[in-house]
């Protein structure tokens, strides 16, 4: 373990960190997977053969790349590979395919694409209206389904290596822009600096984690989601320990793949943690090396039952979003603080709770969870292309977050109410039921659509889809056909738990769907129930 000091902001920069790992701790394995074992030092000279190769396609300063990949450690060197050139990184959620792949390709404006061979048929469906000029393919030679013209990963390693010259950098420049549903519209480009990512590691997940020689950490998100690289990739980083990248998470498989890297370490999503608890009891549930596990959000009544059967100790949550990679934390176990409390704000940060007035609220009271730095770089750098919407998400000197929080008077504690705009949250993902409506919509027999979340009946704190579907006269679509279409055009994770065909929607005055008043109507004995029926969503 070779954990880094950070306190100066010029060392602030993954490509300086990476250097400095190789030089302090080469030999220390880094990304792991059941295939490869790369050390700090590997990884560093993989990564400067990377950015030559990738300069030698056109990168620089300033450029975009998209990163359409699954988890593997390449994912990982290439993100640090484009630093090194002073260029953005942008991960795309591999969930995607068709027009909404299409679009956020379109709309982040990159330079290049890389992709791989599982991947590849996604992008050659859409490659005809792909308004990106080079292309990238890690496959073997030949694999290729994108044309003559695409760059193969392999080559870029052959590539002359870049000597990195870090003395223009900033740890304000922004590294990576990371697309987040929105809750109002289309999905933001979140523009986000090195010191956005590691701050929330230094003063949060580090703190939390307290990692010490031996340990390592097992990495089971997607990497297109920015809690993998939080709590796992850029952790490692910091910390100078291994890092296990899992390519996808399995409930069965789970304790036995922990048990194969001697894992000791792990973050996961509530959905996750709820799964495994559910799973079939085993007498070696506790014959595990992963000592620490953080899952977010676990229902508290489960939370001892979770360490007694597994043996582990269970870390406390926080809030964090990718504006603000960290908002509240516990970093403490205060007897006197529930372990599903936000916690409190980091040293670098003021918070504050307003009303729809824009009045600070009092303690025990409810109120929109504002943001002011403290520190330079706390904050996001804006969203991409987008600056009425950046400017529209401030008042004042506040960035305000759209969630609801209270504050205990008692403790200072702040505790998560619930989400101001309309959004769905389900197994970790904020959903934005526009962007679902906009998908069924393009349907031929739909004529008017409202998607809600209905409260999970299995794991507190998160919402099951519903979409109630006003068809066009003479439509005769079943709830199946009208699965399939948004299974075609959409994330899969827009398919409908509960659906509703209904003659018509709730409005008011202003043109507004009252969704409140479909969702105290909930669900009768005429919604049809995803998991009622033979339809199998395909991701």
């Amino acid at each position: 373990m070779n954990k880094l000091a950070l306190a100066n902001p010029a060392d602030r920069i993954f490509g300086r960190m990476l250097a400095r790992q190789a030089e302090q701790a080469g030999d220390t394995e880094f990304l792991v997977t059941d295939d490869q074992r790369i050390s700090f030092a590997e990884a560093e000279s993989l990564t400067n053969a990377l950015a030559g190769g990738l300069r030698h396609l056109g990168i620089a300063k300033g450029d975009r790349v998209a990163l359409y990949i699954g988890n593997r450690p390449e994912m990982v060197l290439l993100a640090l590979a484009v630093n090194k050139l002073g260029a953005v990184w942008t991960p795309i959620n591999t969930d995607y395919k068709g027009e909404w792949l299409l679009e956020t390709l379109n709309r982040g404006r990159c330079k290049l694409l890389v992709t791989d061979a599982e991947l590849q048929s996604r992008v050659a469906d859409i490659q005809h209206s792909l308004d990106i000029e080079r292309l990238a393919l890690i496959a073997d030679h030949g694999c290729s389904q994108l044309g003559p013209g695409v760059s193969y990963y392999a080559d870029l390693l052959d590539s002359t290596p870049l000597l990195p010259d870090y003395s223009d950098m900033s740890y304000g420049d922004t590294c990576a822009i990371l697309w987040t549903s929105g809750t109002t519209g289309k999905s933001k480009g979140v523009m986000q600096s090195y010191n956005n990512w590691i701050r929330a590691i230094v003063e949060g997940a580090s703190r939390q984690y307290d990692s010490q020689a031996g340990d390592v950490i097992y990495c089971v998100l997607p990497l297109f989601n920015s809690a993998a690289w939080i709590t796992s990739i850029f952790r490692a980083l910091i910390e100078g320990i291994p890092c296990v990248i899992e390519s996808r998470f399995s409930v069965s498989a789970f304790w036995d793949r922990i048990k194969h890297f001697g894992a000791t370490q792990t973050f996961a999503i509530g959905a996750m943690g709820v799964f495994l608890l559910n799973s079939p009891e085993r007498e070696d549930d506790a014959d595990t090396p992963l000592a620490k596990a953080q899952i977010v959000p676990m229902p508290p009544q489960q939370w001892g039952n979770f360490e007694r059967r597994f043996g582990l100790k269970l870390l406390r949550g926080g809030l964090g979003m990718s504006e603000c990679l960290q908002i509240l934390s516990q970093t403490e176990d205060r007897d006197d603080v529930p372990v599903y409390a936000l916690g409190f704000a980091p040293a670098d940060v003021d918070i504050c709770l307003f009303d729809d007035n824009g009045e600070p609220v009092a303690d025990g009271e409810s109120g929109e969870i504002g943001i002011k730095p403290l520190a330079p770089h706390v904050l996001f750098n804006g969203y991409f292309d987008d600056p009425a919407t950046t400017a529209a998400s401030y008042r004042g000197d506040w960035f305000m977050t759209g969630d609801i929080g209270r504050r205990d008077p008692a403790t200072g504690a702040y505790f998560y109410v619930d989400r101001k705009k309309d959004a769905v949250r389900f197994a970790g993902r904020n959903i934005s039921t526009l962007e679902v409506e906009s998908v069924v919509r393009q349907h031929p027999d739909v004529q008017d659509v409202a998607a809600l979340g209905i409260p999970s009946r299995e794991i507190q704190s998160e919402d099951e889809l519903m979409i109630c579907v006003v068809l066009k006269p003479g439509a005769n679509t079943c709830h199946e056909d009208l699965c399939a279409f948004i299974n075609d055009n959409g994330p899969y994770y827009f398919v409908p738990r509960y659906m509703n065909f209904v003659d018509s929607l709730p409005y008011t005055a202003t043109n507004k769907v009252q969704k409140y008043v479909l969702r105290d109507a909930g669900i009768s004995d005429q919604t049809w129930d995803l998991k009622q029926s033979d339809y199998q969503v395909r991701r």
